[in-house]
């Protein structure tokens, strides 16, 4: 199907749509029957990824920190504690911000543009970035552990009482076709999140991971077959920076690029570039080419540093320098875009053959002008999911979740744009 400029649907940019009553109500408004060490209590949630050691002590196996904690600790993300020998998450269905953003915000541009997401997030991080662009909730939960229980038990009732459940419906009664978990680092609230992810695979909802891609092998595989779509910071290619700015390592971030990959979920890549830090030429260099290594086809997104939590000595990222990484990176890469500054053009996609504008971006509005996009046929459909079934769609694979997908083509010149289109 063509889609002529004239008859684009145009997004238009307004101010995050945010839950309002009833539909969720502050969670502080009524305390919670049951206390942190109370299993009893609704936000309290068995851990589904632990190994129990010996006399209590149990280890965390959702991201690659793999905690170690003892009876009454909490792991470094500060909302995972061990509850007599099992370690609890304490934050299920209690989420800290819940959203309606364009899917642009996360930022995606190839996967689903021009429509809307439900966004959700909690309290707590399994890194320590000094530069945490959402420290008021990411960063929250750090000190809990060492802190008088009446602390705790204030600050894991923040938030909405928003359970998968809620969710589901919520996007269902306002016709989203995506929920996304951000805000702060979702695999340390998997549970949370795959329950969400089971409900909306029933429902046709997509689902997205913003993460800092910190998680572990095991989370991955659990999340497989749900997980449509992540963007995945990377936020420097020196484990240098990574230890000394973000307390954690660059080695599992690109471990788990690759295995989204291999696992057919839709992949962007974001960097924040901090003056004097990670904006050199040669770590631009660094970046693009293992993205590419991996597919030139992700798309990388570019982004301007604002100071914040503890790096307020910085200035704020010159537009020239997202310029020259969006320079770097289209000689590389299909799809670059910048972020965090106006720049409509460097927020646009273009085709990669042609250079035909696709997709037309200023802010968050968002216009469709230059693809065309339709159905695979059957044959084609064989080629990459398997044998099709009774509607034509392919068998489920380990390269594919099977189902038949938009492809979208540049009206140009015919050039396959990669992405998930509808």
């Amino acid at each position: 199907m063509t889609m002529p400029k004239s008859k684009t649907a145009k997004k238009k940019a307004t101010k995050t749509n945010q839950l309002s009553k009833p539909s969720a109500k502050k969670a502080n408004a009524k305390k919670e029957s049951g206390s942190l060490t109370d299993k009893s209590n609704p936000h309290i949630k068995l851990g589904y990824l632990q190994k129990k050691l010996k006399d209590g002590v149990s280890q965390c196996r959702v991201c690659n920190h793999y905690c170690v904690l003892k009876e009454g600790e909490y792991g470094i993300c500060g909302i995972r504690k061990n509850i007599k020998g099992d370690i609890y998450l304490m934050v299920y269905g209690r989420s800290a911000a819940a959203n309606i953003d364009p899917i642009e915000k996360k930022p995606l541009f190839n996967f689903m543009p021009g429509t809307d997401v439900f966004t959700i997030g909690t309290i707590g991080c399994n890194l320590g970035c000094d530069f945490c662009q959402n420290w008021e909730t990411a960063q929250a939960a750090k000190e809990v552990g060492k802190q008088k229980q009446e602390f705790a038990e204030r600050l894991f009732e923040y938030g909405y009482k928003l359970s998968p459940e809620q969710i589901i419906k919520m996007c269902i009664d306002k016709n989203i076709k995506t929920v996304a978990f951000s805000y702060n680092e979702p695999t340390i609230f998997l549970e949370y999140a795959l329950d969400t992810m089971k409900l909306a695979k029933k429902a046709g909802i997509k689902t997205v991971f913003v993460t800092n891609g910190f998680m572990s092998k095991e989370s991955l595989d659990m999340m497989k077959g749900y997980l449509d779509a992540v963007n995945i910071d990377v936020k420097s290619f020196s484990e240098d920076f990574y230890k000394r700015l973000c307390k954690a390592r660059l080695q599992p971030v690109l471990d788990n690029i690759k295995r989204c990959h291999e696992m057919g979920i839709w992949i962007e890549v974001t960097t924040l570039f901090i003056p004097g830090e990670n904006d050199s030429d040669e770590e631009m260099e660094k970046i693009a080419d293992f993205v590419a290594s991996v597919d030139k086809s992700i798309p990388w997104h570019v982004t301007g540093f604002y100071p914040a939590y503890k790096m307020l000595d910085k200035t704020p990222t010159p537009s020239d320098t997202l310029k020259r990484a969006y320079d770097i990176g289209r000689k590389k890469l299909n799809y670059v875009y910048t972020g965090n500054i106006y720049d409509p053009t460097g927020e646009s996609t273009y085709c990669p053959k042609c250079n035909n504008l696709l997709i037309e971006r200023e802010n968050y509005y968002t216009t469709v002008v230059g693809l065309e996009i339709g159905k695979r046929d059957v044959e084609d459909n064989k080629k990459r999911y398997g044998k099709e079934d009774s509607k034509g769609n392919g068998k489920r694979n380990e390269k594919g979740d099977g189902k038949a997908r938009g492809i979208a083509k540049c009206n140009k010149c015919g050039q396959e744009i990669k992405g998930v289109f509808e």
